[in-house]
C-alpha cells in the first residue's frame, strides 16, 4: 500500500511528510507487533503515522509501548464535557505528560464548547479540533466543486 502513496506523491510532486498514515485505537489488531513493524516502515520513509481515538479501546497504553506514532488523537469521549469530569481530567493530564516525553503530538478531537476548549488548555492541549473551531473542510470543499469535476 504505501508503494503506491509513495509513488503517486513523487508523481505529482506531494510532500511524503505531509501523508498520515493513521490506525484507530479501538481496531482489533491481531497482531499488534506486526503492525508497530510497519508502523516503523512508514516512519522511515518519512510518512507520519498516528493513533487516531486513543482512549477509546483497551489496548491503548500496550500499543504506545510497542510503537510511538508521530501523533495521537484523543478520542471525543474522553474530551465531551471534560470540564466537570474530574476522572477525565486526571486521564488527559498524564497521556498529554506521556507524549510529552515520548515527543508525541496529542490532539484533541470533538472540542464542541468554549468550556472544553478552555479546560483542555488547561491541561496542557495546544492541538485541537471539533466544531467548536471548524466543520469537517472535505464535506465543505466538496460542496464547491467546479461542475466539470466529478464531485
Amino acid at each position: 500500500m504505501h508503494q503506491h502513496t509513495l509513488q503517486a506523491a513523487r508523481e505529482f510532486g506531494f510532500p511524503v511528510e505531509n501523508i498520515v498514515f493513521e490506525t484507530v485505537e479501538g481496531e482489533q489488531i491481531a497482531d499488534g507487533k506486526w503492525l508497530a513493524e510497519v508502523f516503523r516502515e512508514y516512519q522511515r520513509i518519512g510518512f507520519l503515522t498516528a493513533i487516531d481515538d486513543f482512549g477509546a479501546g483497551y489496548a491503548g497504553l500496550n500499543l504506545l509501548a510497542d510503537f510511538q506514532p508521530d501523533i495521537i488523537k484523543l478520542d471525543m469521549a474522553l474530551v465531551r464535557d471534560v470540564q466537570q469530569r474530574r476522572p477525565s481530567q486526571v486521564i488527559i493530564r498524564s497521556v498529554a505528560d506521556i507524549c510529552r516525553e515520548l515527543d508525541i503530538r496529542l490532539i484533541a478531537e470533538g472540542v464542541e464548547t468554549e468550556d472544553e476548549y478552555r479546560c483542555l488548555q488547561d491541561l496542557g492541549i495546544s492541538l485541537m479540533q471539533g466544531y467548536l473551531l471548524a466543520r469537517p473542510l472535505f464535506e465543505h470543499c466538496m460542496q464547491h466543486v467546479p461542475p466539470h469535476l466529478p464531485a
